[in-house]
């Protein structure tokens, strides 16, 4: 408890200093931005680990999810801090609980690749599929392979294939990807369920 009064009054000091500080506390946009990019952990050590301090308070104090995941992949790389998987696996999974796509993908990640846990892809799987029908295509096209490659369900493949292909995408070659694994996952099921999963509209009975 004393440890978090000190990183909350740590957090309010450093607000309060914004002005004099070498580097400001990344906005909203500036860290989903760096979360897509997959350039968040370059970008903390570009600024010299200044804003620790700071990215530890918006975690574990304010319990904002951005940051929950940003801290949690440093302790889980070792990034400005210490090498602490458990508490950044944890700090991941409190992230996604919170309804964090960017968490939820990044787990599924991990399990899909069997890096800091047992590889387990269908536990990949329960973590793609919220962050997939909330619209993140990163998910999306996880769970496409997933399925694929014949992990969960196949009673969720018309709906995965659906997403993936009605999404938007933000340049050629991510739309040329999900096409490949859009292709492996039809010749999974029938023509007729392929069709009704291509229409803008879709139900699952």
């Amino acid at each position: 408890m004393l440890r978090l009064s000190l990183l909350l009054l740590c957090l309010l000091q450093s607000s309060a200093m914004a002005e004099s500080l070498a580097v400001d506390i990344y906005s909203n946009e500036q860290l989903i931005k760096l979360l897509r990019d997959g350039t968040y952990l370059h970008r903390v050590k570009a600024d010299e680990c200044q804003l620790v301090q700071d990215i530890e308070a918006r975690a574990e104090v304010l319990q904002q999810p951005l940051y929950q995941f940003l801290w949690g992949e440093m302790l889980n790389q070792g990034v400005c801090v210490k090498q602490h998987a458990s508490r950044g696996m944890a700090m991941l999974r409190t992230a996604a609980e919170q309804g964090s796509a960017e968490a939820m993908v990044k787990l599924a990640e991990y399990y899909y690749q069997g890096k800091l846990v047992i590889k387990d892809k269908e536990r990949a799987v329960q973590y793609a599929l919220p962050a997939a029908t909330n619209g993140s295509i990163a998910a999306q096209m996880m769970l496409v392979r997933l399925f694929s490659e014949g992990h969960g369900s196949s009673r969720d493949y018309p709906l995965a294939y659906h997403l993936l292909y009605n999404n938007v995408f933000e340049d050629e070659a991510t739309q040329n990807k999900a096409l490949s694994l859009l292709r492996v996952l039809a010749a999974k099921m029938p023509t007729s369920v392929v069709e009704r999963a291509q229409q803008a509209r879709f139900s699952t009975r």
